[in-house]
């Protein structure tokens, strides 16, 4: 079969390979919404995407969920709300500007065992790692996972990843927490940012802005204020 894919094909098929699982509705937010009739067209192109073997979907989700044709994981699997979980994040910082370096499931060490953070991006100017707590876990183990990454901070090895600027010196970055619920986890060495959206956070940082605006003193890392250039 001959065929020809445009730019927009292109992009959308690159989209779910790095996002692993993603919805009819991402899909019309974010390539479609300038259109007349978007969702129509985003079905269109969909459809002709997956009868061309370029994409594969599930139905077991209302929208449609749309998956690499390599996917690993089973079309009813809870992993695949995992992965709408890091998309949400995603669009959320969209709406306040276009994460850059965005890598899912970032595995930086390269061994098993070491920090695997849902979401690595550089987000209005700093480096992020997300983590995305669905499930509510004890304090110890969530004390663990944060002393993986002060591991991961003392080792160096952190100084020579690809996405870090070279006019300046490394940056390590903060470590969001998604979650609900506030956790009594701590670190003299990381900055550790617990909120329960990307919105939240943006508002913590008006906050923080408007302290330093007032002449206010600024919170502190630990205090739950926002060190970090958002600018």
């Amino acid at each position: 079969m001959s065929f020809r894919l445009s730019q927009r094909d292109k992009d959308i098929i690159g989209f779910i390979n790095q996002f692993r699982a993603v919805d009819r509705d991402s899909l019309v937010e974010l390539f479609f919404k300038q259109l007349k009739s978007p969702v129509n067209a985003c079905n269109s192109v969909m459809v002709r995407l997956y009868r061309l073997g370029l994409i594969e979907r599930t139905q077991q989700y209302s929208p449609t969920v749309y998956l690499p044709v390599d996917a690993k994981i089973k079309k009813n699997s809870q992993k695949i709300l995992h992965f709408l979980s890091i998309l949400d994040i995603y669009k959320q910082m969209c709406i306040y500007g276009m994460p850059k370096q965005v890598i899912v499931e970032d595995k930086p060490t390269g061994r098993k065992g070491g920090i695997e953070p849902d979401l690595f991006c550089i987000f209005k100017g700093s480096p992020f790692w997300v983590e995305i707590q669905r499930n509510q876990y004890s304090e110890q183990k969530m004390q663990a996972k944060i002393n993986l990454y002060e591991e991961f901070f003392f080792s160096d090895e952190w100084k020579t990843l690809h996405w870090q600027p070279e006019e300046r010196s490394s940056i390590f970055p903060s470590i969001i927490l998604i979650t609900s619920i506030r956790y009594a986890v701590s670190s003299e060495h990381i900055r550790i940012i617990q909120v329960a959206s990307i919105h939240e956070l943006m508002e913590k940082y008006k906050s923080v802005g408007k302290q330093q605006r007032d002449g206010k003193p600024r919170a502190s890392a630990s205090s739950g204020g926002i060190k970090i250039n958002l600018t």
